[in-house]
């Protein structure tokens, strides 16, 4: 059995419609704070393992802002829960450059305890939110080369180009081998 620890619906949601074979199994994990996404997941993936035996799946997404010096970040978390999602749109569209990179990292335990990172990326842009179909920050990104925000998309048309998406599939492309 192949567990998904999260306590984010949304994103068990989205891995589980590339991966459908996870489970979703909650387990209370401190999330360190570093810039490196690897950094991140390489803890939550120890601290998993000392929590849980067999294989499973832990996640991590960020945000980085041109505009920002590539804040937030792996701090996107904190900076919703502070600022919102509202708070880092306008932030963003005080400047003339709001590009953004998402970056999703999958961090895989296998049954014999090794651990494996795929990471999906995908540029864009910062925009005034639109849309209520998609979790977190989804409504103020909008993927270059779309017409739509995250947050106006459904879930496959999402996955198909998301940057969690692009990971899944790596993930599942690992697990077919």
């Amino acid at each position: 059995m192949l567990y998904f620890i999260t306590g984010n619906p949304g994103k068990f949601r989205d891995i589980s419609a590339v991966v459908p074979q996870v489970e979703l199994l909650k387990l209370d994990l401190d999330e360190i704070q570093s810039l490196d996404p690897k950094d991140v997941i390489q803890h939550k993936l120890e601290q998993a393992a000392a929590q849980h035996d067999g294989e499973f799946i832990v996640e991590d997404t960020s945000l980085s802002l041109t505009c920002l010096q590539g804040l937030p970040g792996t701090f996107i978390k904190w900076f919703e829960d502070t600022i919102g999602v509202d708070g880092l749109a306008a932030l963003a569209l005080k400047h003339e450059d709001r590009t953004a990179t998402a970056r999703s990292t999958i961090g895989y335990r296998d049954s014999d305890g090794r651990n494996h990172f795929f990471t999906g990326e995908l540029t864009g842009e910062i925009v005034p939110p639109t849309g209520d179909k998609d979790f977190g920050w989804g409504p103020i990104f909008l993927p270059h080369g779309e017409l739509k925000t995250f947050g106006e998309m459904t879930v496959d048309e999402k996955n198909h180009i998301s940057m969690r998406g692009i990971a899944a599939r790596q993930l599942a492309a690992h697990l077919a081998r």
